[in-house]
Parts: structure tokens; sequence; C-alpha cells
């Protein structure tokens, strides 16, 4: 982790160099805010990735220049094989947007929907399985 932040450190540096540059070549309001606002979420990174470092205390594999793949490997969560639940919430996060281009009415159904396919999708192994016919 020690490399990652000094990359977020250093192109938050990086941000506030070109914005100054960019404010004494050409001056556009727009600009100027959006390098600063990168510099400060480049900043806001690298301060949380060197804040986790110094909390957890110890090298990491990916600061090891000796070590192998096997000494990063471990639990990495459980990840459902065969959930449908990701289709219909992406489809009811899309029908939201279009909601508010098309209008309110479609925007509260679709709004309904993305409410009851989070809820399937959270509780999905909270139900119990059907019997098996075997």
């Amino acid at each position: 982790m020690k490399t990652n932040w000094m990359l977020f450190v250093g192109l938050s540096i990086f941000y506030v160099i070109m914005t100054i540059v960019y404010w004494q070549v050409d001056g556009e309001p727009l600009g100027i805010t959006g390098l600063l606002l990168s510099a400060g979420l480049a900043g806001m990174v690298g301060f949380y990735v060197w804040f986790t470092q110094k909390r957890i205390g110890s090298v990491l594999p990916e600061d090891n220049t000796v070590a192998e793949i096997s000494d990063g490997a471990g639990e990495l969560g459980f990840f459902s094989p065969h959930s449908w639940w990701p289709l219909p919430t992406g489809m009811s996060a899309v029908a939201v947007g279009l909601g508010l281009i098309i209008g309110w009415w479609f925007t509260l159904i679709a709004v309904t929907g993305l409410i009851i396919s989070v809820i399937g999708w959270v509780t999905e192994y909270e139900k119990p399985l059907p019997a098996s016919t075997h």
C-alpha cells in the first residue's frame, strides 16, 4: 500500500500544479474547478490508503519485492453463481433514469421495481430452498 498512497498523493500534487498552469494559461473557471476537484479526490484516496496502511501496520505482499502470488491469496468473499437478481435491479435502475426523462409517473413505477429487486437480491439466501425432488 506504500506505493498506492504515494501514487495518489503524487497524482494530487500533479493536479494542483496543472491547475496553476491552466489558470495562468487560460483561466476558464470550469476547467480550474474540475482540476481542483480531481486534485482533492486523488488526495482523499491517497489519505485513505495511507491511513489504512498505518492502521494495518504490516507489509503487504504488493509492497514486498520477493513475494509470491500465493502470499496474497485468501478469502475474497462469496459470489452467487446463479443469481438472476442483478438483471431486474439493473433494468429498474435504468428505468429510474429514463423516468426522470419521460415523467414522474414512470419514475414512481421504476423506483417501486427497484426497491423490490434490491430486497429480493439482499434476501436471496435468507429464503428456504425448495424441497429436493430426489
